[in-house]
């Protein structure tokens, strides 16, 4: 949700937080999160990724350590649907819930900017945030990998935790017309 509190210029990626934890920003109090609607497309543990049109994008070697969809009502940078992990226990491909957005992670696909929001019931530790940006460094060098075998240039990698609000202020609303990505995934 989208509203003047959070018009305030949001801490630079990579920033560090109050507890000292390298490369993740402040995270908002509670009260304060935003909220989104997020559909899972991979349970966690699961190793299919399908786009946002439905056909598998790749099948993964390793499982999925979190949920992951994305949120019908927004456009990331991209051009796809918003992204979002959702933190907590498996959730069946198809669930739809609200959840609280604590914050962002941005990655280079093709070039092109790509945020994860990253929700869940509770704030994440510390721990839970180097380990999301772990996973997700390890996401772009495999997907770079993928791309380049399609024939697809381009810079991927992870650039670290930005503020949620940041994310969605970024993000565009979806219009009703929308029939995918401009690009093929």
């Amino acid at each position: 949700m989208r509203n003047a509190s959070h018009a305030a210029a949001p801490p630079a990626p990579g920033a560090g937080n109050a507890g000292g934890a390298p490369g993740v920003g402040p995270q908002p109090a509670a009260w304060d999160a935003p909220e989104v609607d997020v559909t899972i497309e991979v349970p966690r543990g699961g190793f299919r990724k399908r786009g946002s049109t439905g056909q598998v994008d790749f099948v993964s070697p390793l499982p999925c350590p979190y949920n992951y969809g994305s949120v019908p009502r927004y456009l990331g940078l991209e051009g796809d649907l918003l992204d979002a992990l959702v933190l907590g226990p498996r959730l069946r491909p198809g669930t739809r819930l609200r959840v609280r957005v604590w914050g962002a992670v941005t990655m280079s696909d093709r070039g092109m900017q790509d945020d994860k929001l990253v929700c869940g019931v509770h704030p994440p530790s510390d721990a839970q945030r180097r380990s999301v940006l772990r996973f997700l460094r390890f996401y772009a060098f495999a997907k770079g990998l993928l791309n380049r075998w399609r024939g697809r240039p381009g810079r991927n990698a992870c650039e670290g935790w930005i503020d949620a609000a940041h994310a969605l202020a970024r993000a565009r609303p979806r219009e009703a017309g929308w029939r995918g990505p401009p690009v093929e995934f």
